[in-house]
């Protein structure tokens, strides 16, 4: 058994997809082990859409190896009509990114493990810094509240907001 993190994220029918999402992950991860972060609004990054995005990270517990848990990733995200194509900065339906899986570092099958971006967006490592606050990122070493606390979030918006998944709110108190 493993833990993997996956970032999510939705700016068309926001709500909708992730929630629809989360449901779907669900039975991937070991019972109960399913725990989201609080739910992140920002603009896009990247590219000009007025669409804002709603992300958010999450850790679960699995026995699928990273190369199947991104396959039935990308089939979740196909399932809620995200198109196929080689292009990330578009306006999306579903978008769903194996960030960890265990302290994997390196390439497995097709999947590069730590995700290279992490550190890079706010909307990435806010979620993850308050969800997992002390894993340290496997290839640098340095806890995700260590990173988020040197990150520079002026130059890149976003703000926790309301979100409702199975009759219940995914929020937690801001540790900042």
């Amino acid at each position: 058994m493993a833990l993997a993190v996956l970032g999510l994220g939705s700016n068309i029918e926001r709500e909708r997809h992730l929630s629809r999402a989360l449901d779907a992950l669900a039975t991937l991860a070991a019972p109960a082990t399913l725990q989201p972060s609080r739910v992140f609004e920002s603009p896009p990054v990247g590219f000009e859409d007025e669409r804002r995005f709603f992300n958010l990270v999450v850790a679960l517990e699995t026995e699928l190896a990273p190369t199947v848990l991104n396959a039935r990733c990308k089939a979740i995200e196909h399932a809620n009509g995200r198109p196929s194509g080689p292009s990330r900065f578009v306006a999306r339906t579903l978008d769903i990114d194996l960030l960890l899986w265990g302290d994997s570092v390196g390439k497995q099958g097709g999947v590069v493990l730590p995700r290279s971006d992490i550190e890079r967006y706010a909307f990435v490592l806010h979620p993850l810094a308050e969800l997992l606050p002390n894993h340290r990122h496997p290839a640098l070493g340095v806890s995700f509240a260590e990173l988020w606390a040197a990150f520079d979030d002026s130059t890149q918006p976003h703000w926790a907001v309301d979100f409702i998944w199975n009759g219940t709110a995914i929020s937690r108190a801001d540790p900042d």
